[in-house]
């Protein structure tokens, strides 16, 4: 492993701009800024991928392939990645570190405590609900409603004992109350922080955040409660960019993490930019599936950060075509052509999604051991005779030689293919207007239904003028449906909107559908318990 200064050396950052947190990791100074202003930016690449196992199939771990793919090549590349959450890391998914020898490092400090991001916003998220609670006992007097307060206390950790709870139980001056927690990487102050692009944006987003409704039904606002300096100190170092390596000595810029349901599941505006300006080709990825991930990537992140994707990398896995093909998950190591045909309908519905927003794609092949070359060649074919460009990785195994092949795809990409990014819809449009669109335009759903209470709450977000900023839809990921066990690539389906909740400070209001729910919980046997097994 190489000291954190070498990292920031390879990618042309002044040892007088990082913080270090020990030897292998560090912070950049956000007055790094202001010497790379003038530079031109880089070209963006995104990784997404198709409707996944509930295991995942690799973009982080084919973000970090094509980074060392890349630099293997000669070229000075940034990888942008996400935070990793502890509930995910402890629950099902296990770390988000990548995999085998497309991995970052020191992938045990980042996927657990790193360098104290998710602390800091767990801690001004809860200081909230504290002032709030604080400000009704002392006399109240913004004469917030108790039950009309939306602003949750989080954890970051999948605690499904938290999806409903009593607070003030013996408190004489403050009645008792139902309340939830949410995951710290499922509330707006991540949302937030992501889509800030400096400090002083993130104070003024804050300040707008909406926490509660009065007795006369109007929106209590975060600045009334007097708190954003006591927010930003909390806050300070968290919006300064973590930089640390690959299994191979290359540099990554990991920062903010929001859940792809609840947020828009993409890494900060703020570490996406200063890539843009340090390298000629920056890497990122979206949380969960082209449908959910993508999506909001390209019609929040882009249209609020002001930036353009140049490519799309779609990572597909036999594995995962073939469930889609109707093999059950624990049957997917065995050889299945059909079912690898038919699932090839889902591949070809994010690629389709894609080409909406004008922008060339290429199809990267992840490969999984259990793949067969039988398997392997089939899925080639199909490509080919789509027309769709494609690479195979092997980076798992092979770390940066077997990226090559994928950066080598990406650059002729960049090169030859020109990119004429568009949002898919206006944000003028109505409420349900741009709800509708995602719905039947990506989802291919033939109607979209809407409880009485949704309907309420967007009628009143109309009233507040909160009807022109963009939608970010909560559903499952493991389909395009709002129903986890419906796969493949369904038509002629109906998607249910159960709720509408708005994230004034985030900058958009957030559909949520089916079952979705922003404290996940833990599985029958928690990554944590096969920690121990692994020890004995």
């Amino acid at each position: 492993m190489l000291d954190i200064y070498q990292i920031a050396e390879k990618a042309g950052i002044k040892k007088e701009y990082v913080i270090p947190y020990g030897l292998d990791k560090g912070k950049i100074d956000l007055k790094i800024n202001e010497e790379l202003k003038d530079k031109q930016n880089g070209k963006l690449v995104l990784v997404t991928a198709i409707t996944p196992t509930k295991a995942g199939e690799g973009k982080t771990t084919t973000s970090i392939a094509l980074q060392d793919g890349l630099r293997y090549l000669g070229v000075n590349s940034m990888l942008c990645l996400r935070e990793p959450s502890l509930g995910p890391v402890f629950g099902l998914k296990g770390g988000a570190t990548g995999g085998g020898r497309a991995s970052v490092i020191p992938s045990e400090d980042i996927n657990l405590h790193f360098t104290g991001d998710m602390h800091a916003l767990t801690s001004s998220i809860n200081l909230i609900s504290a002032v709030i609670d604080n400000h009704i006992f002392q006399g109240n007097e913004l004469g917030i409603d108790p039950n009309r307060i939306i602003w949750k206390r989080a954890l970051d950790m999948n605690d499904r004992a938290l999806r409903s709870v009593t607070v003030n139980q013996g408190e004489k001056k403050s009645a008792p109350r139902q309340d939830e927690f949410v995951i710290t990487v499922a509330s707006e102050m991540m949302a937030v922080l992501c889509l800030a692009s400096d400090p002083d944006d993130f104070i003024n987003r804050v300040k707008k955040i909406v926490v509660a409704y009065n007795f006369k039904g109007e929106p209590v606002y975060l600045n009334d409660l007097r708190i954003s300096n006591a927010i930003y100190k909390l806050m300070k170092s968290a919006f300064n960019p973590n930089l640390v390596q690959t299994l191979e000595g290359n540099p990554c810029l990991i920062h903010g993490g929001p859940f792809a349901n609840i947020a828009h599941g993409c890494n900060s505006l703020i570490a996406t930019k200063l890539g843009l300006k340090l390298a000629p080709i920056v890497v990122t990825e979206a949380g969960f599936g082209a449908d959910l991930g993508a999506e909001k990537f390209l019609d929040i992140k882009c249209r609020v950060g002001g930036i353009k994707p140049n490519a799309v990398v779609m990572v597909a896995t036999i594995r995962a075509l073939k469930l889609h093909g109707g093999v059950a998950f624990e049957d997917l190591n065995k050889e299945n052509i059909d079912a690898l045909k038919v699932g090839t309908a889902n591949l070809k519905r994010h690629m389709e999604n894609i080409a909406k927003y004008g922008i060339p794609a290429v199809v990267c092949i992840n490969h999984f051991a259990s793949d067969t070359e039988l398997e392997t060649q089939t899925l080639k074919a199909f490509c080919k005779d789509n027309g769709y460009e494609y690479a195979f990785c092997d980076s798992f195994k092979k770390g940066a030689e077997g990226g090559v092949s994928l950066a080598n795809k990406v650059i002729e990409t960049l090169k030859e293919k020109k990119s004429n990014y568009h949002p898919l819809y206006d944000e003028k449009k109505s409420i349900k207007e741009k709800i509708e669109t995602i719905c039947k335009e990506i989802y291919r759903a033939k109607e979209v239904v809407y409880t009485d209470e949704a309907l309420s709450q967007i009628e009143d977000y109309n009233r507040l003028g909160y009807d022109k900023i963009p939608v970010c839809i909560a559903k499952t990921p493991l389909s395009f449906t709002d129903n986890a066990k419906v796969l493949n690539a369904p038509d002629d389906f109906v998607i249910t909107i159960r709720e509408v909740r708005l994230s004034a400070g985030a900058g958009f209001v957030v559909a949520l559908t089916g079952s979705i729910m922003t404290m996940p919980g833990l599985p029958k046997v928690p990554a944590a318990v096969k920690m121990e097994d692994e020890e004995k």
